[in-house]
């Protein structure tokens, strides 16, 4: 490489981070498929043959973290992770912009396999959604929320809201057999919040005090919007 071209590189590199051109595209361009899958993701769990009441957990619902791919592997100890998206929903019914999120689960025991789950977490309280704006949070009845039936389970449910904080209705593809969420943590994806609306977004400012939108979630919210 000639002199030149050297200087030319490392102007065009330089005027890459500064601008926050090419990078940032590339991070906001992330943040949209993660908004994308998590709208296809919804549209199949919505009218899914084995969740008939899940529409109706959805009308009540404080708010729901969609999950449109989290992988477990592993031999006799299991990790498992994804990305999600935070969505609530106000005293009218109208739902926020996605905020971002990251899921992980461990789990130690005799295992062999792989799957890869589609999952809707919907929170029926107002502690449960304080519990994701505010902290880290783990799920499970020691920890920051209470979890109640996965799958089947909440759809076999009599009443809306048993008591607990949040439901998972979860479909997945692989060896395990039905994904262990028990002990999963859930933390906030600040880089992904920050490119899809701006360095102050916070998932408060986002999902509670609406202070951010981007119409790239429009189908996604219009697709939630359930009467």
């Amino acid at each position: 490489m000639t002199g030149l071209m050297r200087v030319i590189a490392v102007l065009f590199v330089a005027g890459g981070v500064a601008l926050g051109g090419p990078a940032r595209s590339l991070a906001v361009s992330e943040s949209q498929q993660l908004v994308e899958k998590a709208k296809l993701t919804a549209a199949k769990l919505l009218v899914h043959k084995e969740f008939p009441q899940l529409r109706g957990w959805m009308k009540r619902a404080k708010g729901v973290l969609i999950v449109p791919s989290m992988l477990k592997a592993g031999f006799v100890f299991g990790a498992g992770g994804g990305e999600a998206i935070l969505l609530a929903r106000d005293k009218s019914g109208k739902w926020s912009a996605p905020a971002f999120y990251t899921i992980f689960a461990g789990s130690f025991g005799l295992q062999i396999g792989v799957e890869n789950s589609e999952i809707m977490f919907v929170v029926m309280t107002d502690k449960g959604m304080k519990a994701l704006i505010n902290n880290e949070v783990k799920l499970g009845a020691t920890g920051s929320m209470a979890l109640g039936p996965i799958g089947a389970g909440v759809a076999g449910a009599t009443t809306i809201g048993l008591g607990e904080d949040i439901y998972a209705f979860s479909k997945g593809v692989g060896l395990y057999g039905g994904i262990a969420l028990e002990g999963a943590w859930i933390k906030k994806r600040k880089s992904y919040n920050a490119d899809y609306y701006g360095k102050l977004a916070t998932p408060k400012a986002i999902v509670i005090d609406r202070k951010f939108n981007n119409s790239g979630a429009d189908k996604l919210r219009a697709l939630l919007d359930i009467r």
